[in-house]
């Protein structure tokens, strides 16, 4: 299992998926946002795995939007297709933690339920 941990190291939700995955012996790799964003690709593909469980990309773009972050104002009211291009310049916005397992399925926020699938 190839599991890769989208997070900051002050968010208390990347905290918890830390060690969620260490207890239970789950090797991962863990990216700091703060110190490198996630690529184009990085983001479609979990924007994509996302919008399969959701229904369509718009809905996984407002699902994977943290509205409680300070700068939520900023893409609140635009049209959906500029929502994704904004959440992708300003990766602050993400509900974090973002969780991929490889190319098969990711997750948003804290989804402990949908890891213990992935073992």
């Amino acid at each position: 299992m190839a599991v890769q941990i989208f997070g900051t190291l002050k968010n208390f939700d990347t905290k918890k998926a830390m060690m969620w995955f260490r207890e239970r012996r789950i090797e991962f790799q863990f990216i700091d946002l703060k110190e490198k964003e996630m690529s184009r690709g990085e983001f479609d593909s979990a924007v994509s795995m996302i919008a399969r469980k959701k229904g369509s990309r718009s809905e996984a773009v407002e699902f994977m939007t943290d509205k409680a972050s300070k700068d939520y104002a900023s893409i609140a009211y635009l049209e959906d297709s500029d929502r994704e291009d904004k959440l992708f310049e300003n990766q602050r916005l993400l509900r974090l933690p973002i969780v991929r397992n490889g190319r098969s399925d990711a997750t948003a926020g804290l989804c402990p339920e949908t890891w213990e699938s992935w073992r």
